[in-house]
């Protein structure tokens, strides 16, 4: 599997969910916008019940780690899942796969990552951008990074135990951190 990047251009950010809608349905352009807003893995963005959301907070058991996450909704991505909510009441999970709803007798299911990996590489391909699942999480760290300059506020976020991790993760290489120490100058 190739590495995926950060978005790191807010323009190119809103041309992905754009190509993701066009070409994939709102439904792939909500798991973008959402998943950027949550810093989820894909796992676990997908494995969210609307039960798991109470008033503007989302609390999960993150399958990776076993940790739970606790997180705050930003307004864009509680307003967007009280529109998912509102379009689909009867759904259990935030991004339901349509075709399990079809099959009677069938236990409601999360859209697959497969699903998501295949349209994200797509719209990656047409923008020749490394883009993937886990962009929207490394996207998230990255403008994190940029907008405080704080490593240790994006390792809690991203809930890492290593800021070298955090550092690779986001796409932030030792000629960047050289570069900042340059241009600061006080």
């Amino acid at each position: 599997m190739a590495e995926v990047h950060a978005v790191k251009d807010a323009d190119t950010i809103k041309l992905v969910s754009h190509l993701l809608q066009v070409r994939y349905g709102q439904q792939m352009a909500d798991i973008w916008n959402v998943g950027i807003n949550l810093a989820l893995r894909i796992s676990d963005l997908l494995s969210i019940r609307f039960d798991d959301i109470k008033d503007d907070r989302l609390t999960l058991k993150e399958s990776k780690t076993g940790h739970t996450a606790n997180i705050q909704l930003n307004p864009k991505a509680k307003t967007i899942i009280e529109r998912i909510k509102e379009d689909h009441p009867d759904h259990l999970y935030l991004f339901q796969s349509h075709r399990t709803t079809q099959i009677k007798h069938r236990a409601p299911k999360p859209l697959s990552r497969r699903a998501v990996s295949k349209a994200f590489e797509a719209v990656g391909k047409e923008l020749k951008l490394p883009l993937g699942t886990h962009s929207m999480r490394k996207t998230r760290g990255y403008h994190l990074y940029h907008a405080t300059k704080d490593i240790a506020r994006v390792m809690r976020m991203l809930r890492h135990r290593s800021e070298a991790v955090t550092l690779r993760y986001i796409g932030l290489t030792q000629e960047q951190v050289d570069k900042d120490f340059r241009e600061l100058v006080l």
